[in-house]
């Protein structure tokens, strides 16, 4: 598929405004899932580390799913992917409200809706690629914002909705919500070369001379026995019973003849055949090879394999903030008549703003962006071990303001890993990482939840994911300090200009 230049507006800006709102909707409800995992709790009477898996798998899958989710998009094309995620985002939140218990919904809303949120997030972000170069930073940080606004807006609409239809209502709501999902897929219309040729010219052009060779041979055998065949039929009904056997006797012979003279060719395209195999089959072993030989170049940097520890760490801590807030609110005895706002639309509301400042803040030349994300690491790990100590509406909305911008440094985070690997593994590397944030996405609530389980308090569970983040901080600054560098260059005589150094002196 040849694709026009990217004309960096016109429908460009369609595909923003409706691959916002397709991550508005796709995402809404599982960024919010706190508000439900409360009421998941008193329905089933399931433990808190078991009923977090739910939401768990659904923020999880998406991630730990990416590369299928890529070569989906790139075979069926974003638009024919973002309707089919649709129908599975709004079936998989309908039929969660007929869940009859936990385990339905570990495959209705955990994996169904998940998956489905995968999809439409791979699907999105290459629409408005294929549609933004100059400008694609910008499109990207608008269409990211539509997730955080979601969060927003969904922990506030679910908790209403709850009160007046109960959980089953409320899902049915959400889930036909989510059908807007594919008049947005549809608008997504790909950007194609008009003047490309068609797929079968092209597929045809590609098969080698001597295969073409051959299938007109064989179709000129195939009309020779037709038409003796033919002729045959017409003469037998005028010759003797043993006139037609002795015609029948030659017309063998010719076919005999016919094929003899055909097993040379025959023999020579199954040569070929497995010839052609063979090298492919060692092109595609060379492929992996490179692959893996890629990967293991990527972690011999010591700040890739630093990023890849913090980024499984922070998710492991990080995220279960944002999925059980509002139980920790409730579990510090918090009237409800305090509530101004739902934790988790503070959160929603806090990462928007976090995504923005901190995007801005890594386009300055004199900021380094690996120290800053580092900073924020750290920064959440603190903030972590404050949470046992809040008691009160205002101390925990003070907390989730400041985790949720802290948060927002998934907006650097692609310029942390540019910075670390250059922007010809960008890719690769971006995918690896990918998989391992989703595995702490997947992990890290139900660790939590088990804490609790296991102490009957969120006190021990909050410093465990503080510690989390911190470790994964402190390895990061490690691995990133030029001294440290400088050291490790020095034992291997290596010159002081190589790439590990400047990337931790200049990211």
């Amino acid at each position: 598929m040849v694709f026009q230049k990217p004309p960096d507006g016109g429908w460009g800006w369609v595909i923003v405004v409706v691959s916002f709102f397709t991550q508005f909707l796709c995402y809404g409800s599982p960024l919010a899932v706190g508000v439900l995992y409360l009421e998941w709790l008193d329905a089933f009477g399931e433990g808190k580390g078991k009923t977090a898996w739910v939401g768990s798998l659904a923020n999880g899958i998406g991630l730990l799913a990416s590369p299928v989710c890529s070569i989906c998009v790139s075979s069926f094309g974003a638009r024919p992917v973002a309707i089919f995620s649709g129908f599975m985002v709004a079936g998989g939140l309908m039929m969660s409200s007929f869940a009859p218990n936990i385990y339905f919904l570990y495959i209705s809303y955990g994996i169904v809706v998940g998956l489905g949120c995968g999809l439409l997030y791979t699907a999105t972000v290459t629409i408005t690629c294929q549609y933004f170069d100059k400008r694609r930073g910008l499109a990207l940080g608008l269409i990211s914002t539509g997730s955080s606004v979601g969060l927003f807006i969904y922990a506030a609409l679910q908790r209403e909705l709850i009160e007046l239809y109960g959980l089953d209502g409320c899902l049915l709501i959400v889930g036909a919500l989510s059908l807007n999902i594919l008049a947005c897929g549809s608008l997504m219309r790909p950007l194609e070369s008009s003047d490309s040729p068609p797929p079968e010219k092209k597929c045809v052009d590609k098969v080698p001379d001597q295969y073409l060779v051959y299938h007109e041979k064989e179709k000129t055998v195939e009309e020779n026995i037709s038409i003796l065949e033919k002729g045959y039929v017409e003469e037998k009904c005028a010759n003797t019973v043993p006139d037609c056997k002795q015609e029948s006797i030659l017309n063998k012979n010719v076919l005999s003849s016919i094929n003899v003279n055909e097993k040379d060719t025959y023999k020579k395209k199954v040569v070929e055949q497995t010839n052609f195999c063979k090298q492919l089959a060692k092109r595609k072993w060379q492929l992996y090879l490179t692959y893996w030989k890629e990967t293991m170049v990527l972690f011999k940097n010591k700040v890739f394999s630093a990023l890849f520890v913090a980024i499984l760490l922070f998710d492991i801590g990080g995220f279960p903030p944002s999925l059980l807030m509002e139980d920790v609110a409730r579990s510090a005895n918090i009237n409800e008549d305090d509530y101004h706002m739902p934790l988790i639309s503070i959160i929603g509301i806090m990462t928007t703003v976090g995504k923005l400042v901190l995007g801005i803040l890594a386009d300055f030349k004199w900021v380094n962006t690996l120290y800053l994300y580092v900073t924020t690491l750290l920064m959440t790990g603190v903030a972590l071990f404050a949470i046992p100590f809040a008691k009160s509406y205002l101390t925990l909305a003070m907390l989730s303001g400041i985790l949720g911008f802290l948060t927002g440094n998934w907006s650097i985070f692609p310029y942390v890993t540019t910075k670390t690997v250059g922007i010809d593994k960008l890719t690769h590397a971006y995918g690896i990482l990918m998989f391992f944030a989703g595995l702490g996405n997947s992990l890290g609530p139900p660790i939590v939840g088990w804490f609790y389980d296991w102490t009957q308090e969120y006190d021990t569970a909050f410093y465990f994911s503080g510690f989390c983040v911190l470790l994964g901080g402190f390895l990061l600054l490690l691995a990133a300090l030029p001294c440290w560098n400088a050291c490790t260059n020095q034992s291997s005589k290596l010159p002081p200009n190589t790439y590990a150094y400047k990337v931790a002196s200049s990211a």
